[in-house]
């Protein structure tokens, strides 16, 4: 596996999109050990994407020590009981969902005087299985934070549904932060960044295309 190759050809088909300035891109570290990343780390990498707090805590805790730049996003569903650790060791959080989870990050935050950015996970597709906020309830939980919490609501974030064209889902949700004032948008993944970016996402979640499949 190239992964250095990876990088730099997925790093240049972002930087060719029209209006791809803005858009980070997310390394989705998840179950990769940092010995297999250190090629992206001695590029200067700093974005890096993980599913799980415990685990992510497991591998970076010393190399957060050392490198003050890397950025940690948690992409992955966050569990009440994990709110405490992720404040500490993430910079942004993808999954938020709830007034509960907003309540408790906000306790927490105040606990740790540390502020984070977080993106609102939106269900786009109304899908049972995937976690998020429904669509119906997304002024109300945006409303909420905005009044009740201090956290820093940078955007909104989805996960389209696998089986359809994923572009209505990333112009909805565009259509979404708009209508709220948000600037930053969390959408595209290894098999449809392009047509995110194109939609207007500024921050990108690509694992296999960099890293190849995951190691179990």
């Amino acid at each position: 596996m190239n992964i250095i190759g990876n990088y730099i050809k997925v790093s240049k088909e972002i930087s060719n999109i029209p209006n791809s300035k803005k858009t980070e891109l997310i390394v989705v570290s998840k179950n990769f050990t940092l010995e297999y990343l250190r090629p992206i780390l001695d590029m200067g990498h700093i974005h890096f994407g993980e599913n799980r707090v415990n685990q992510a805590i497991s591998k970076w805790s010393n190399e957060l020590k050392k490198n003050l730049n890397i950025q940690l996003h948690l992409v992955g569903k966050l569990q009440s009981n994990k709110i405490k650790n992720a404040i500490k060791f993430f910079s942004y959080i993808h999954s938020l969902d709830s007034k509960k989870l907003a309540t408790l990050c906000d306790e927490q935050e105040k606990k740790s005087q540390k502020k984070l950015k977080y993106f609102i996970q939106v269900n786009i597709g109304s899908e049972s299985q995937k976690s998020g906020v429904d669509i119906n309830e997304l002024d109300g939980l945006i409303d909420f934070c905005r009044a009740k919490t201090n956290l820093d609501i940078v955007g909104l974030m989805c996960i389209p549904p696998l089986s359809e064209n994923p572009i209505q889902y990333f112009e909805k949700l565009k259509i979404l932060g708009i209508k709220h004032s948000l600037k930053e948008l969390s959408m595209g993944m290894s098999n449809d960044f392009k047509s995110a970016i194109q939609n207007g996402s500024t921050f990108v979640r690509i694992g296999s295309a960099i890293l190849g499949n995951r190691i179990s």
